[in-house]
Order: structure tokens, then sequence, then C-alpha cells
């Protein structure tokens, strides 16, 4: 089993190489983990920044002394991964967000599609992108990443059309093999940069938000012979360009 991954801010330690974990994390090291002296952990800030350590003490319920370790910085992998996910139904966007997480994606872009039936829009909207990035927070910590996805602010198709014009690789999804002529395993892959990679709704990536995204330079693939929910799709196709790229190898 690997050292379990908590989130800090601070990495000062005193002149022993001692580090107080408090707060929330302090009572899930505490309380929830039972971490006890000896046991070994990883700090990060989920931005790249880590350290392992080792645990000194447990106090209470919510405070752990640990002795930290150097602090390390993961450089960020290499072709960058965006996925833009139409926002799902009900729970089902977290449910994208944690899997995509824990596959490896490096940025999750929650677009508002035309054929959505969720819709972002004030408090509702605000609620609900802090569940999907609290979901990224802590599926990278139990995946046991040190970088966690970025997860933006909802965009508009026109502000999506904007990152795809940019990406090495712009790439839509789409279930009609009509459409998409070119399956996503075959797609010429840069070997660094960023690929964008667009999920649409349920109801599928209307034909002029398809000639919007093909004026930036997207292209349509299709996966396979089945068609996968909104809240999955991500999720393999992630999984089959992590493995062509060579970041999993």
């Amino acid at each position: 089993m690997t050292a379990a991954v908590f989130l800090t801010e601070d990495f000062t330690a005193d002149d022993q190489g001692r580090l107080l974990l408090t707060g929330p994390e302090g009572r899930h090291a505490v309380s929830v983990k039972r971490l006890r002296a000896g046991e070994p952990l990883v700090l990060t800030d989920g931005r790249g920044r880590w350290a392992e350590c080792e645990v000194l003490a447990a106090e209470g319920k919510d405070r752990l002394t640990v002795r930290r370790g150097p602090v390390r910085q993961e450089e960020p992998e290499s072709p960058r991964l965006t996925v833009v996910q139409a926002l799902p139904k009900g729970d089902r966007g977290e449910l994208a967000v944690e899997t995509m997480t824990e596959t490896g994606v490096d940025a999750i872009v929650p677009w508002a599609a035309s054929r959505c039936i969720t819709q972002w829009k004030g408090e509702r909207g605000l609620k609900a992108l802090g569940k999907w990035r609290a979901t990224a927070r802590e599926a990278g910590k139990q995946s046991r990443r040190v970088r966690f996805p970025e997860v933006a602010e909802a965009m508009t198709t026109r502000q999506v059309a904007g990152l795809l014009a940019g990406a090495d690789l712009a790439a839509v999804l789409h279930e009609d093999a009509a459409v998409a002529s070119r399956a996503l395993a075959t797609a010429e892959l840069p070997t660094g940069g960023g690929i964008v990679l667009v999920v649409g709704p349920e109801g599928g990536v209307s034909p002029e938000e398809l000639a919007l995204f093909a004026e930036a330079g997207a292209e349509p693939y299709r996966l396979g012979r089945s068609v996968l929910r909104t809240s999955t799709a991500g999720t393999a196709a992630a999984a089959l360009l992590l493995g062509r790229t060579g970041r999993w190898s």
C-alpha cells in the first residue's frame, strides 16, 4: 500500500525537521486514517510540491506531528491533457471528475453545451463548481497524485472554441461514424504541448457547435462501437490517449 496523501500549503519544519499537521487534514489523518508513529505519508500542495514524511506522534483528534523529508517539485506532464466536459445531470458530473482525476487528466473544463439539461447559474453554479473542485481534490489524494487537475470555471461554446484553437491536438468525441469517420485510437498525437478533448452532453454536440469547433481546428473522433455516457466517455478517452502518448509507460 502506498503512503496516504494529505494537503498542506505550509511545508515549514522546525530545526529538527518536525512539522505539525492540523485542521481537516490533521483530523482525517488522526481520526479517520488512524495513522500512528512510524507510518509514512506524503504532504503536497496539489500543485506539484510534495514531501515524504514519517509520523512521529498523533495527539487528540486532529494533531499529527511528522518528520518531513526533502521538499520536491513534480514537473507538469507532457503533453498536457485537458477535457472539456459538458454538464451532466445530477451527480454524474462529480463521477466524471473523480474518474478523470484518477486516470490522470491535467485540467477539466465544465462546458454549458446547448443540449445540456443542467445549467449552472448564480449560486447554484458556484455550488456545483465547488463540488467539482472538491471532488478533484479528494480524488487526487485518493489516487496518490501530487499535482491535482485544475477545474476551470464553466465556459461557453465560444470560449471552448478559443481553447481548442490553441491546442496541438483538438478533438471532439462523436458517436456517429457518419460524422466522425476517424477513430481516436488512430489520431496523430503531439509529443508535447497540449491536447484538448471535448465530451458532449447526453443529447450530443449540436451541428452548430461542431461547425464552430471545426473553424477552431477541432476534428470529430469516435471511441468505439458502443456509445458511452457523457460521464464515462472522458475517462475512457483519457485512458486511451495517456496510454498512446507514453504517459502510462
